[in-house]
């Protein structure tokens, strides 16, 4: 049974980014517009502003060019790095589509947020979470070694470590992001917010599916440790500093170490809510 649970969290996620419908173009239209005003409003950030938003086409080319800018080094120059990362886009529209949801999920979600063009030039988080994507992308197709360039990037840039195997829907707040570890076989379905320092970890050497699953709406608390081939049930919520070594049923409230149950979730989706009180 369990065996088929894990087989059935790994379809959502394959099923998410396409089914889900996302409006590219009115968030791009959105953001053009955003970039436009704050352009007008500050100055210092019009070279930015012009390079990053408005003088591009669309929201994939918007992508490439702020990851461009952020990722590039001395090993692969800005120059190289643009064409390719603005080419996956391109070539592969599921990953606009999902990040044009984690965009309106960031901007509704985060009080701190005022709009969806902030995340696209400020939050590492979100850009921590497109690079995971595109690293994702070469893993599959097979091109592993560029695969793990970016994932080491992403470690040194913004403090987040995913593995490019994992596999992560859309709808994702990965609010402040420092810290943030993913392993290989871990899956994280749609809607699920986490806040910083999280580990969702194995626990040893052993091989094959090691990692957990987070089914959706979960809120997984700043600090908490998920560790080993655990499921965090649908709309459950992970308290802060939790270390989790034990499946969580949906629609529950764990919390201490070792996590326990200590009531249920009052809210029908933690994630949304964002509400981390126990």
């Amino acid at each position: 049974m369990k065996q088929n649970n894990e087989e059935n969290a790994s379809d959502k996620v394959k099923r998410f980014c396409g089914s889900i419908p996302a409006d590219v173009n009115q968030v791009w239209k959105q953001l053009f517009a955003e970039a436009e005003a704050m352009s007008q409003r500050e100055m210092q950030l019009s070279s930015l502003l012009k390079d990053v938003v408005l003088h591009r086409s669309s929201l994939g080319e918007a992508l490439g060019t702020r990851l461009a800018r952020k990722l590039a080094r001395e090993d692969m120059s800005r120059e190289e790095l643009a064409p390719l990362l603005s080419g996956l886009f391109r070539d592969h529209p599921e990953l606009v589509e999902s990040a044009a949801k984690d965009l309106v999920a960031i901007h509704e979600r985060d009080p701190a947020c005022d709009s969806p063009l902030q995340p696209l030039l400020f939050f590492k988080g979100f850009l921590a979470i497109c690079t995971y994507r595109l690293s994702h992308v070469l893993w599959q197709q097979g091109r592993r070694d560029l695969a793990l360039y970016f994932q080491s990037l992403a470690s040194e840039v913004f403090a987040v470590d995913i593995h490019p195997a994992a596999r992560i829907g859309c709808g994702i707040l990965l609010d402040h992001a420092t810290s943030f570890v993913v392993g290989e076989t871990a899956i994280i379905e749609n809607d699920v917010s986490i806040l910083h320092e999280v580990t969702l970890g194995g626990t040893g050497k052993e091989s094959g599916d090691r990692h957990p699953i987070v089914r959706s709406g979960v809120l997984i608390g700043a600090g908490a440790k998920i560790l080993g081939r655990v499921t965090i049930g649908e709309c459950a919520k992970i308290g802060a500093g939790s270390v989790v070594l034990a499946d969580v049923p949906a629609h529950t409230t764990v919390a201490g170490v070792p996590a326990v149950v200590v009531g249920e979730a009052k809210e029908n989706a933690p994630a949304l809510d964002m509400d981390q009180r126990l």
